[in-house]
C-alpha cells in the first residue's frame, strides 16, 4: 500500500502563490506517477498535472505557464508551485500516486483564492 500525505493548501489573494507538498511512503517502486488533481463541489476531479519518475511532466491547460510541478525522487515527494493564482484555481487539490499495482490518493488540501 502507498500512504500520501499533503501539506501546504491555504488562503491568498488573486495573483499569489501557494507551493504544495506530498510526501509518499510505502510501496512506491521506482517507476511510477505522482501528480496533482483538483475538485470542486459538484465538478469531476480533474488533472492538474502529473510527474513522471523518469523527469516527463505534463500539464492541464489552465496551469501552464503558472504552475510547476516537480519531484524529489529521493525524498519520495512531489510539489506543486502555484503562482499567479486565480479565484477559479480555488478547490480541493489531491495528490495522487500510480505504479502497477497502486492507484492511491491523498485526504486532500484546500487552495481558496480570493479575488
Amino acid at each position: 500500500q502507498v500512504q500520501l500525505v499533503e501539506s501546504g493548501g491555504g488562503s491568498v489573494q488573486a495573483g499569489g502563490s501557494l507551493t504544495l507538498s506530498c510526501a509518499a511512503s510505502g510501496s512506491i517502486f521506482r517507476v511510477n506517477v505522482m501528480g496533482w488533481y483538483r475538485q470542486v463541489p459538484g465538478k469531476q476531479r480533474e488533472l492538474v498535472a502529473i510527474a513522471l519518475s523518469g523527469g516527463t511532466t505534463n500539464y492541464a491547460d489552465f496551469v501552464k505557464g503558472r504552475f510547476t510541478i516537480s519531484r524529489d525522487n529521493a525524498k519520495n515527494t512531489v510539489y506543486l508551485q502555484m503562482t499567479n493564482l486565480k479565484p477559479e484555481d480555488t478547490a480541493v487539490y489531491y495528490c495522487n500516486l500510480r505504479n502497477y499495482l497502486n492507484n492511491a490518493w491523498g485526504q486532500g488540501t484546500q487552495v481558496t483564492v480570493s479575488s
